[in-house]
């Protein structure tokens, strides 16, 4: 398996080329092919993320003191 410092590279060689080219269309495939290099990386990075069970979202009331 390729590692992320491999995808990383060639996405931001993409990117450089994406922006010293004068065709726009060429920038924009060469800007779309880096943002598929960036979703590989992102699944290797969500697995190593904790992956225990949160807690539910819950709304503490706070209690006032007596009012006056």
């Amino acid at each position: 398996m390729l590692g992320r410092y491999y995808f990383t590279r060639q996405a931001a060689s993409l990117l450089r080329f994406a922006r010293s080219t004068s065709n726009p269309e060429l920038a924009a495939l060469l800007v779309q092919k880096a943002a598929d290099l960036r979703s590989q990386i992102e699944p290797q990075q969500r697995s190593s993320e904790d992956k225990s069970p949160q807690p539910p979202d819950v709304e503490w009331s706070v209690p006032r003191g007596p009012s006056h």
